[in-house]
């Protein structure tokens, strides 16, 4: 019997290691990252924002899932990424989505526990297997390169409560958390800020049956990725990192060349995408997970 998402992710909180989610919106950057997880023997845990999956079409992303199992002969699942509305999760799901995020961080605290509730009550009526995952605390910056000039203010009150955070799962019945503990959206030229350790430790002493989730995966120390795996950090996202190496080398392919066909030139995007994408595998200790 396959595995469901919960199982995986639950095996992941218990073995000390994480599975990568990255997000897609082409199936280009979708084959590429299935690329690097059959070389890493891993489950494909792919996921579309509401913007991207506006842009692919929900049921184009289900289809895209469902030849990937056909293919590949790994667990595949499909997430909804930062889905900011009932209506929203509510499409995903019905869609054949395995997993829905609903974020209600620009929400006070008693709405986002009232529609992630509401979310998680649905998904269950639809099918029991749907992993949701909801988030607490608020988490700056956008899937970007944030320029020098740019500063990312965190704030003590950004950061996601082990007290609140046992709350909210209990209330809500959610299934994993994201949480906020110094990750940011994008990565800064800078450097991005250090993770807190201690605040992610109190968090799994509070909660230590629940898979965590760290959001905003790229441009994070590795040291601080490493500390992370054995304080219930079971998924780890990563998007910037793959729109900066696809969109780089694309540019640079299309400098180089006067060519007209397509797949020449998005080959290079595709093969560094799953050169990043296996390095994040093997530092999340998520290889040979999936034989």
């Amino acid at each position: 019997m396959t595995p469901t998402l919960k199982d995986m992710l639950q095996q992941a909180r218990e073995g000390d290691y994480a599975i990568g989610h990255f997000n897609f919106a082409d199936s280009i950057t979708l084959h590429a990252i299935a690329e690097a997880c059959q070389k890493e023997h891993t489950p494909i845990f792919v996921g579309t924002s509401e913007g991207e999956a506006e842009f692919l079409g929900y049921q184009s992303a289900v289809a895209l899932r469902d030849a990937l199992r056909a293919t590949t002969g790994l667990p595949v699942f499909l997430n909804a990424d930062h889905h900011k509305s009932f209506a929203h999760a509510k499409v995903a799901i019905d869609a054949g989505y395995d997993s829905v995020q609903i974020d209600g961080t620009e929400l006070s605290r008693e709405e986002n526990e009232k529609i992630s509730k509401q979310v998680v009550e649905y998904a269950r009526s639809v099918n029991p297997t749907i992993s949701v995952e909801g988030e607490l605390g608020y988490i700056r910056g956008s899937s970007e390169l944030l320029a020098e000039n740019e500063d990312i203010e965190l704030r003590p009150e950004d950061l996601t409560s082990p007290e609140e955070a046992e709350q909210f799962v209990a209330r809500t019945g959610v299934d994993r958390l994201a949480v906020v503990i110094g990750n940011i959206h994008g990565i800064s030229v800078k450097g991005n800020p250090r993770l807190d350790i201690k605040r992610l430790r109190e968090i799994h002493e509070a909660i230590p049956d629940v898979p965590l989730i760290l959001h905003g995966g790229s441009g994070i120390a590795d040291d601080d990725i490493r500390a992370s795996l054995s304080l219930g950090m079971s998924n780890v996202h990563v998007n910037t990192d793959i729109r900066i190496a696809f969109s780089d080398v694309l540019r640079k392919e299309l400098q180089a060349s006067d060519g007209t066909t397509p797949y020449k030139y998005f080959q290079e995007p595709r093969n560094t995408v799953a050169r990043v994408v296996g390095e994040k595998l093997r530092l999340f200790g998520a290889s040979g997970i999936a034989r």
